[in-house]
């Protein structure tokens, strides 16, 4: 029995012994952790766990619109020829969007700068391939170009823009007073069916894969470029900006 008890007293010795050395290791660990925050929150240079102050909400300078070139051809002007800022409008007599900019935009911008000799708009054609009446429809434009009324072609169309095949564009230039013999040899004979793939060819380049789009601005600084029936403060703001350049 004294064997024994001998036995489980050493044991019991080498476990104190080992909790001892344990709880002093801990407490060394501890130590040495305080030091390093105590020694970090003093601004060491050695790590970088003081927040720097955030920089100031300074507002970035205005973006200057990006430019692109594109040419207004020899296609139909409205508005002064000398006019300041240019717009060349690429659309599609089809195009519920184009007919949407015509109907709600244009009335302001004519009355406000086109009528003013502040901005002339330049009519280029892009009929999109799945509408099965924009091409014909385009062509009918420069027909009635050449007899020296456009503007009211344009207008008829996008006026009644469910109204525009071939026989009913025949019916609105006789309306207009157009010579009906010149125009209807005009379209039937495809006359300008090439300058109107000109121009569609022209508003590709340029960067035009939808209608309507318009550039706006002068051929010496390049155009910014408007894609779509925006509200008309887009089209005022983009033009007095070309005002004051």
């Amino acid at each position: 029995m004294a064997e024994e008890t001998t036995e489980h007293s050493d044991i019991r010795i080498q476990k104190t012994t080992i909790l001892t050395i344990l709880v002093g290791i801990t407490l060394i660990l501890s130590l040495v952790n305080t030091y390093g925050i105590f020694v970090a929150g003093r601004g060491s240079t050695t790590g970088n766990i003081i927040a720097q102050p955030a920089a100031p909400n300074v507002p970035s300078a205005p973006v200057a619109p990006s430019r692109v070139s594109v040419s207004a051809d020899d296609d139909p002007v409205s508005g002064n020829p000398n006019a300041p800022v240019t717009i060349i409008e690429f659309s599609d007599f089809e195009c519920p969007f184009c007919g949407r900019f015509f109907e709600q935009t244009l009335p302001t911008l004519k009355q406000k700068y086109i009528d003013t000799g502040k901005v002339k708009i330049i009519y280029r054609d892009f009929p999109l391939s799945f509408h099965p009446n924009a091409q014909k429809a385009a062509e009918a434009g420069e027909c009635a170009d050449e007899q020296g009324k456009f503007v009211e072609m344009h207008d008829a169309i996008f006026a009644n823009q469910q109204a525009i095949s071939v026989t009913e564009l025949k019916a609105t230039a006789v309306t207009l007073g157009l010579d009906s013999a010149q125009f209807d040899a005009c379209v039937d004979t495809g006359k300008y069916a090439a300058e109107v793939q000109a121009d569609e060819a022209a508003g590709a380049i340029a960067g035009v894969s939808g209608t309507p789009s318009f550039f706006i601005g002068t051929p010496e600084k390049g155009y910014q470029l408007v894609v779509g029936a925006q509200p008309t403060a887009v089209f005022e703001a983009a033009i007095e900006q070309e005002l004051s350049a």
